[in-house]
């Protein structure tokens, strides 16, 4: 419950990206997880055509991030979450209703490339929104779509009783319901005029040795999380013989994320600096993979379990390993969301989540990649710890990656919080927002809240 009192202490505009970003998770893994079943089984499309149609909606998303922070910046975050929201609409629908090879082609475009607008603008905003409170703010952000992640495959898997565009079009009616509750409910913000061109904000962006050096640091996160969906639900079916075993995996972080994710970030905020922390939840995210091994690295898991009761004894050691990098995450990705705009220009404040999200789709792409070729190595080869201990190095570089920027002093500092001012304490009790306009109405900055 206090979590909810939190909540309500945020702006109104915080308070509805928080519930877009469970409403997105929701329709996104409503219809995705499906889509390939449908395209083969349904549609009788072979497994190139497929690869084709799921390859174009990812690079869409993946590789046009940098468009999607660029145009928060210069268009406004608000009109760029609103038209990305309605594009995902469009293509959601097209999933629908369309059954030949252009209109899926279409389909996976329109839906990749909305992602690329809002996933950078929805941050970009949220960041500007809750100024001081930032941390808390992609705290709850982190929990929201964790619990939408964990809702749409399960309301999927329902829909899918009638048929898959059931799916498609329950998932497109949740993107135009949150498209306009955007269009009603996001204040509008005044944009700075640009300095210069796109191409020169993207060499400033790059050109930042400090960011450039912590986007890389963080490539072992963005890899391990990724787990979740790949090796971790692979490990519990493989230790229990069960197969709603793997759901398990996510349930478990979800339940966590609401009881203690906004305790552990106000915690931690008040305990030492950023850095410190996002390096200890990256050890703790690398430490998750060493409880698997024991049931399911050994060789001795490939027999499958001998009763009921084995099979929750085996499972214990997978869910620890879920439950830590869990733990890792809910310590880390709040400060690492915290951090990204203090290391250039309120103005580049998209760009800078642009490109952050570009390194991280490659790295999960690659990082996937190597464990998935590891684990099929390790089963080939009697070796099935190789992929856990794959992981557990990518989290342990990617901690020694940030101690190190850490002690080089190359990180920048939180955002301060808020002065003081004669109204004493009355004015704490106002959120946010109230006390950026105060802020706008004593200075003229010309540019955007920050």
């Amino acid at each position: 419950m206090k979590t909810w009192h939190e909540i309500r202490r945020f702006p109104l505009a915080v308070r509805l990206l928080l519930v877009n970003q469970f409403g997105v998770n929701t329709g996104f893994y409503l219809l995705v997880p499906y889509l390939a079943t449908h395209l083969t089984e349904n549609l009788g499309l072979s497994a190139v055509v497929v690869g084709v149609v799921l390859g174009v909606r990812n690079l869409s998303q993946q590789g046009l991030f940098l468009i999607g922070g660029s145009a928060s910046d210069r268009l406004g975050a608000r009109r760029v979450i609103i038209a990305g929201c309605a594009l995902r609409t469009v293509g959601f629908a097209l999933f629908a209703l369309g059954d030949d090879l252009a209109v899926l082609l279409a389909a996976s475009v329109l839906s990749g490339f909305a992602g690329a607008l809002f996933n950078p603008a929805v941050r970009a905003y949220l960041a500007q929104e809750a100024e001081e409170r930032r941390a808390e703010a992609f705290a709850l952000f982190h929990v929201f779509a964790t619990a939408g992640a964990l809702v749409g495959p399960l309301l999927g898997s329902a829909l899918l009783l009638v048929d898959f565009r059931a799916s498609a079009l329950a998932a497109a009616g949740i993107f135009a319901v949150l498209t306009v509750a955007q269009a009603l409910v996001l204040p509008a913000r005044e944009v700075a005029p640009s300095r210069g061109t796109v191409l020169a904000d993207w060499r400033e962006v790059l050109g930042n040795r400090a960011f450039r050096a912590f986007a890389l640091a963080m490539v072992g996160m963005f890899t391990l999380e990724n787990q979740l969906y790949l090796l971790l639900p692979d490990g519990a079916r493989r230790a229990t013989g069960w197969d709603g075993a793997a759901g398990l995996v996510l349930v478990l972080g979800t339940l966590a994320g609401l009881a203690f994710q906004l305790r552990i970030t106000r915690a931690l905020g008040r305990r030492g600096d950023r850095a410190r922390w996002i390096a200890v939840g990256l050890g703790l995210m690398a430490l998750a993979f060493l409880p698997p091994v024991l049931v399911t690295g050994t060789g001795t898991g490939g027999g499958g379990p001998d009763g009921t009761a084995d099979a929750v004894l085996r499972a214990l050691p997978v869910l620890a390993g879920a439950l830590l990098l869990h733990l890792g995450v809910m310590v880390a990705q709040p400060f690492v969301m915290e951090l990204i705009p203090g290391f250039g220009r309120p103005e580049l404040t998209g760009t800078y989540f642009g490109i952050f999200y570009v390194v991280s789709g490659v790295a999960a792409a690659l990082g996937n990649a190597v464990v998935g070729r590891a684990m099929d190595a390790g089963r080939h080869g009697d070796a099935a710890w190789l992929p856990w201990a794959c992981c557990a190095l990518f989290g342990l570089a990617s901690a020694l990656g940030v101690a190190r920027l850490r002690r080089l002093g190359s990180l920048p500092a939180p955002p301060e919080p808020a002065a003081p001012t004669t109204a004493g304490e009355a004015r704490e009790d106002r959120g946010p927002g109230e006390r950026r306009e105060d802020q706008e109405v004593q200075e003229v900055q010309g540019g955007t809240p920050t």
